[in-house]
């Protein structure tokens, strides 16, 4: 893994580095052990570790004096392995409303794809979807594990407000929305929970390298959850991988 990764200056204070271009889960698991070893090893000295799909983000408190150095350091950490390091992550089970009258593209996304819509909620509730990093929006999960048939471009024309919660597919990706903003995906559900809330510790309950299933609920089911989540007084389903 070490003679693949390079390592570049981001900036001042940040160090980038970069795997090979391929998404995959083995490379995601390197990534976030390599991520933990950073954090533990330089405790206050690093203000945040970013992970992306193939990178890491290594934020300094302070300037880098001597790069070479620094890179050195950060690959010492490398060389010395992962077997020490536990890494506990969880499998969520995320509820979904798949209604025509809740999903504004539910009908048309299974037309498009020449699926009836319980084709359409088995297949995307079917797999279990692994979290490889969260970004574009604060709680957006970047997840991995979209059957093929239900790959489908984004839309030609954005839609300006996709509502808070709108599960959707955007090519050969699926996610929540966790705050309303404009979006190119096709709604096919609505999910009760809140992926973002600045007030907690993490501000997103799921972290990257677990894995998340959808879990198809009935409108009621939706409401009741969501009147839970308002209060304060749900806790969403998980377990331990």
């Amino acid at each position: 893994m070490i003679d693949k990764l390079q390592y570049i200056r981001y900036s001042e204070k940040a160090i980038l580095i970069q795997w090979s271009s391929e998404i995959d889960e083995r490379t995601l698991q390197n990534l976030l052990f390599y991520k933990k070893r950073i954090e533990i090893f330089y405790d206050k000295l690093i203000i945040e570790v970013i992970s992306a799909y193939n990178s890491l983000l290594v934020y300094y408190n302070v300037a880098i004096e001597d790069f070479y150095s620094a890179v050195l350091e950060l690959k010492s950490l490398c060389f010395s392995g992962f077997k020490n390091l536990k890494v506990k992550n969880r499998l969520w089970k995320i509820p979904v409303c798949y209604s025509p009258s809740l999903a504004s593209d539910l009908e048309n996304f299974a037309s498009q794809k020449s699926l009836r819509i319980d084709e359409v909620i088995m297949m995307h509730t079917a797999p279990l979807y692994k979290v490889y990093f969260i970004g574009f929006l604060p709680g957006f999960l970047y997840l991995g594990g979209l059957v093929d048939p239900l790959h489908l471009a984004r839309k030609s024309t954005p839609s300006l407000q996709v509502k808070k919660g709108s599960v959707a597919i955007g090519g050969k990706q699926t996610g929540v929305y966790p705050i309303d903003s404009p979006g190119g995906w096709h709604v096919i559900g609505v999910c009760p929970l809140d992926f973002f809330d600045p007030k907690s510790d993490p501000c997103c309950f799921i972290s990257p390298g677990d894995s998340v299933q959808f879990i198809s609920i009935k409108e009621k089911k939706y409401n009741d959850i969501r009147l839970l989540v308002s209060n304060g007084v749900y806790l969403p389903e998980s377990v331990i991988l």
